[in-house]
């Protein structure tokens, strides 16, 4: 099995992806040994099917791609996600708040999926760094050490910027060796996935899985 592939998320997150593409990619997932697929709630159930007995995790995302939604919304998506068979879930913090300086709601808002969670699946924390200043990084960073979080991501790949190596370096300086980095976002060579684990990424998070594999084989 190829070791980078354990690194990467297999995601298909746009909005018009099919039934025939969330199997697709569960196959895909399968055959290359991709430590998780990442999708949306709504198929949370049929990739958990498609994956039963395998060594791949279901992941899905809370709250995406804007954060803005209420921490009870998010509380109660993750719950939901659990009980359809997620493994994982990517929640955005809410932007709004730590820009405004209101850091107890942002960490109350990670807290609560943490909590709706409750160690039965991975809590990863997308900061959407392309939105932040680099001071803002690095709180958000902190926030989600302090809730508890299992990771911290850069993107949601949604907005103005993806993964940088600048910003996953930044991001394992400020929470060490003791939680996972993510780095989402237009990642589509092996070239770009090898430069982020070399900055500190423990996870990729690539809707080109298949094509860095084949590269690197």
């Amino acid at each position: 099995m190829n070791k980078l592939a354990s690194y990467i998320d297999h995601t298909v997150l746009k909005p018009e992806a099919t039934e025939a593409e969330i199997i697709r990619i569960t196959d895909e997932a399968k055959k290359f040994g991709f430590a998780s697929v990442c999708i949306n709630p709504c198929w949370v159930r049929l990739a958990a099917d498609q994956l039963k007995n395998s060594k791949t995790k279901v992941c899905t995302v809370i709250g995406f791609p804007l954060g803005a939604s209420t921490s009870e919304a998010k509380a109660f998506e993750t719950k939901d996600a659990i009980a359809k068979g997620a493994d994982e879930v990517d929640m955005v913090i809410n932007i709004g708040a730590l820009k405004s300086g209101q850091t107890d709601a942002v960490e109350s808002d990670i807290g609560a999926v943490v909590a709706a969670a409750n160690k039965q699946a991975l809590v990863k924390v997308i900061i959407e760094a392309c939105l932040l200043s680099d001071d803002e990084k690095v709180l958000a960073c902190q926030l989600a050490v302090q809730a508890g979080a299992d990771y911290v991501k850069t993107s949601t790949g949604f907005s103005s910027g993806g993964a940088t190596v600048k910003d996953v370096a930044l991001m394992r300086k400020t929470v060490g060796s003791g939680i996972g980095v993510k780095a989402a976002g237009g990642i589509h060579s092996k070239a770009d996935a090898e430069a982020m684990i070399e900055a500190g990424a423990s996870r990729i998070g690539a809707s080109s899985g298949v094509k860095i594999i084949a590269a690197s084989v």
